[in-house]
């Protein structure tokens, strides 16, 4: 046991995890991330669609490609001007197709639905 706990020391990393820290502001952003993460996918869809690379839509948005990148990974906090600038530079109706699939969205919360039930995947009823 001795041996497993010294293997373990010597490989553990340097820099401390902030795991926990980022599952808590998931969790606690859960809401627009759900919206964030929608607009990734609906935006990765449409590019590979149109054969358009991140340059060619930071471009078209007027912002710089790193900003294109942060809003791919569906994590960013987006403004109704950088929506707007995503639809049109996309040919996209976002808003009212995000609004309908986070309405549809199945909850996970045991409170907020039946715990013997179990979830819906999205499309499927």
């Amino acid at each position: 046991m001795s041996k497993i706990i010294d293997y373990l020391n010597a490989h553990q990393s340097e820099t401390p995890s902030h795991w926990r820290e980022e599952a808590e502001w998931r969790r606690a952003n859960r809401d627009w991330l759900r919206y964030s993460q929608f607009i990734a996918i609906r935006m990765l869809s449409r590019m590979d669609e149109l054969h358009m690379t991140q340059a060619s839509l930071a471009q078209k948005m007027e912002c710089s490609q790193q900003y294109v990148s942060k809003v791919l990974k569906g994590k960013e906090n987006l403004s109704l001007e950088t929506i707007a600038k995503i639809e049109s530079a996309l040919d996209l109706d976002l808003v009212n197709s995000a609004l309908t699939y986070v309405s549809e969205y199945p909850s996970f919360e045991p409170e907020q639905r039946g715990v013997a039930e179990p979830p819906v995947e999205y499309g499927k009823k």
